[in-house]
């Protein structure tokens, strides 16, 4: 068996830490009910391309929209709750 290998020199030299910091995880973590969100709200958008809209299309569209804008607002309310200083009585 023969072995490929590249016989010329990487021009970018890659930094050995590729992995994401814990910070940048956790960021990840927090967005994740957004993004899981948006993509739910994509896939409802691209099913619907290819067809004509139905009532069920609709329902899915602004039930998925709706789920977007829940998430934005939990996702803006721990942002403004992380940036308040002081206990909220």
């Amino acid at each position: 068996m023969k072995h490929i290998v590249a016989r010329q020199r990487t021009v970018t030299v890659l930094p050995p830490d590729l992995e994401p910091s814990d910070t940048e995880l956790e960021a990840i973590e927090a967005e994740m009910p957004l993004i899981l969100a948006e993509r739910d709200l994509l896939d409802a958008l691209i099913a619907q391309l290819d067809r004509p809209a139905s009532e069920f299309d609709a329902r899915r569209i602004r039930r998925a929209r709706n789920r977007v804008l829940a998430a934005r607002r939990c996702l803006a309310n721990r942002a403004a709750e992380a940036g308040m200083p002081g206990d909220a009585a």
